[in-house]
This record gives C-alpha cells, sequence and structure tokens, in this order.
C-alpha cells in the first residue's frame, strides 16, 4: 500500500525473521535477517532486511567494525530514526558484553594475554581514549573494573588518587591498569610511563601492588608487566 511501512508481518511466513527464529535457531538467521527484527520494518519501497543490509555496509558487512558507527551515523540511513538507531546500538554492546565476559570466566587473573582479551572486546571498539583499572583480591580474583577517566580521540588523564581511593574502597591489594589506544598503535607514551611509575609508587604506601599496565588496540595488546618495565 502506498505510502505504509513494509513490516514483516506482511510477509510470507517463511520469510519472516521473527519465525524463521523461533522454528529453527538464531544461528540459521543471517546478520541482516537478526538485524531486521530489531528495526521490525522497513520503509514504503524496502523491506527490513534490505534496511538491515545496508546498515551492514556501513560497518563493511563485519560486525566488529559496525560496532564502532555511531548512532548519528545509523540514523543517516532512511528508514532508521532515533528508536531504531539506539536498538541496534544497544544490541551492539551487549554483544560486546558478552564476549567479554565469556573472556574472563576465569574468576582469577593468571595472565596479561587473559586480561588483554577482556579488555580488547571491551575497550578496542571505542573511538576515544579510555582508562580503567581492574581491582584484584589476594587470591588474584577481580573485585572489579572500574572505568576511571574518558578522555578525546588522543588522549586521557587518570588520577592516581582516584585508582587509589577506588583500591580501597574495593579493598584491593593488587591492581591492573590498562586504557586503549584509537589510532592502533601499542607504543605507549611518556606519559603513559610517568603515570604508571606514579600509580605504582603511590601504591607501595598502601601495601598495593601494580600487576600491570595493558594498552590495547586493534592490533593487539601491550603490557608493561611482559616487557619488564614494572
Amino acid at each position: 500500500m502506498q505510502g505504509q511501512k513494509y513490516s514483516i508481518k506482511d510477509w510470507a511466513k517463511d520469510d519472516r525473521p521473527r519465525e524463521k527464529l523461533l522454528s529453527k535457531n538464531p544461528t540459521a538467521l543471517s546478520d541482516s535477517e537478526l538485524i531486521a527484527i530489531l528495526i521490525r520494518s522497513g520503509t514504503p519501497d524496502r523491506s527490513a532486511v534490505e534496511v538491515a543490509k545496508e546498515i551492514l555496509q556501513l560497518g563493511g558487512n563485519n560486525l566488529q567494525e559496525l560496532g564502532k558507527v555511531s548512532i548519528r551515523e545509523l540514523m543517516k540511513i532512511k528508514g532508521i530514526g532515533q528508536a531504531k538507531a539506539v536498538t541496534i546500538a544497544a544490541a551492539l554492546e551487549l554483544g560486546r558484553r558478552r564476549q567479554g565476559a565469556l573472556s574472563l570466566e576465569k574468576p582469577i587473573v593468571k595472565s596479561s594475554r587473559e586480561v588483554a582479551a577482556y579488555l580488547r572486546t571491551t575497550l578496542s571498539d571505542l573511538r576515544h581514549e579510555v582508562f580503567g583499572c581492574l581491582y584484584l583480591n589476594r587470591a588474584g580474583k577481580i573485585l572489579n573494573f572500574e572505568i576511571i577517566s574518558q578522555g578525546g580521540l588522543t588522549g586521557t588523564v587518570a588520577d592516581p588518587r582516584l585508582i587509589l581511593k577506588k583500591a580501597l574502597e574495593e579493598d584491593a591489594v593488587s591492581l591492573i591498569i590498562c586504557h586503549n589506544h584509537p589510532s592502533g598503535s601499542l607504543h605507549p607514551s611518556k606519559q603513559d610511563e610517568d603515570l604508571t611509575a606514579k600509580v605504582r609508587d603511590a601504591a607501595r604506601l598502601f601495601d598495593i601492588k601494580l600487576l600491570d599496565h595493558i594498552i590495547v588496540s586493534e592490533e593487539g595488546y601491550y603490557s608493561f608487566a611482559d616487557q619488564g618495565l614494572l
């Protein structure tokens, strides 16, 4: 009908993503079909799946890249308003958090590789720099992960006093500080090195050990501990 949105409920039953998911399995659906379920309807001249395919193209048909697309960019697509854009962003964030939780199924930190896997999932998609801290108990179990500060495209500033204040609140005996490099570079800056030294020395005053400072990006990770810089 002219001017009416092309809704999933108007499709043949076998072509409806929702029914397909219910009758089969989520793995049977394509990425575009799953996104179509989120947006529910297309436009007068395009189905929800066709709109979903255009959404995927924003990320080069790669869900990891799509996770970096902003709500404003999503809204540039015809048929995607704020509500639909927010729904897509929320779904992608849930997927990122789920993957991050899987990366830290083991509650005891044993290596920089385990921590980096979690941090890359959580931070590497961000376009701005974020500084965080993992707080651990005596057994090496993670008590909490806290975002300490957020900056711009080129850097962020973290206050060692705030890091240690939260460490004392958590009754942590050790900590791992971390941040991402949106540029992709894994080379620590002079500021990174100075901050690491400040946090390490301040933590010692409270018998808290700085175990590592990990930098993550799409290229991988850099561990101060692995490099013998602590």
